[in-house]
């Protein structure tokens, strides 16, 4: 009698310990399963450290601006990724993009053919970007950009102000003489303030702060050249991140976060009018 009990004991002792297991391996694999779905894949973003409002450092050299606290909203709203940015020239972003050193540039890109035929934008424009003329405080022969014939206008390479420029030139015989800033926007602050340049195309709201933080002594002249909307730019093949981007974007707007961050960082809603 004890033998057969004893018997019994070990058969049910043997089952239990089989499906402690089967739950264990159960376990195990839907842990795995998990794991393997919360895998994140690193982004990197290339930006700039010059550009006023947008993407500069500040007093403590922390990046910061529009387009980088955008950034970084987008990236919390997708988990999936981790976004890391990667600072350079801006005329250095285009071809790091072309050769996969970064992912996608966030520094205030219009559209162009040039741009269109090489890279992909996303499809949920971030806000708008207003270029104007603007000189020295004290010029007051310039109002518009028909006054600059003959006169010196200072714009970084590729950017977008040298892009209209130039197809501005060569479309009215305009007559201005163009040249490229070397050290950014220092660059071009100081020959705007010492008179070695005449005027430069930029943003109000890269003047408003410039004045504020650096006693720029710029004014903008005329009405916008252009008021065109402005996107993040991406390699042809990562249409499944621009989706994400597109995405985050739309609730980012919905959620009020774009037009705060519009507000703080360039002292009006660019936002609104999409």
């Amino acid at each position: 009698m004890k033998k057969t009990l004893l018997i019994v004991m070990a058969l049910l002792l043997t089952f239990l310990g089989a499906c402690s297991s089967k739950e264990t391996t159960s376990t195990a694999k839907s842990s795995s399963g998990d794991s393997k779905d919360k895998k994140v894949q690193k982004i990197i973003v290339g930006t700039g450290t010059q550009f006023p409002n947008i993407c500069f450092l500040d007093s403590n050299g922390k990046l910061t601006g529009y387009d980088v606290e955008l950034v970084r909203q987008i990236d919390e709203k997708l988990p999936e990724y981790e976004f890391e940015f990667k600072t350079m020239e801006f005329s250095n972003l285009l071809l790091s993009l072309e050769t996969n050193k970064i992912d996608f540039v966030a520094h205030q890109m219009e559209v162009n053919d040039e741009r269109k035929e090489k890279f992909l934008f996303n499809k949920e424009p971030y806000n708008v970007f207003p270029l104007q003329v603007t000189v020295h405080q004290d010029n007051n022969d310039i109002h518009s950009i028909k006054d600059l014939k003959g006169k010196k206008a200072i714009v970084s390479a590729t950017s977008n102000s040298a892009v209209f420029l130039e197809k501005y030139n060569k479309e009215n015989n305009a007559g201005i003489e163009i040249v490229y800033s070397g050290q950014g926007v220092d660059d071009t602050k100081n020959q705007i303030k010492t008179g070695r340049a005449d005027a430069t195309i930029t943003t109000p709201f890269a003047v408003d702060f410039l004045n504020k933080q650096a006693d720029a002594q710029q004014k903008v002249v005329g009405d916008p050249l252009l008021n065109s909307k402005v996107y993040f730019l991406l390699r042809k093949e990562e249409t499944p991140l621009q989706k994400r981007i597109d995405e985050a974007l739309v609730e980012l707007k919905k959620d009020g976060v774009v037009s705060e961050l519009s507000k703080k960082w360039l002292g009006a809603d660019y936002s609104v009018g999409f």
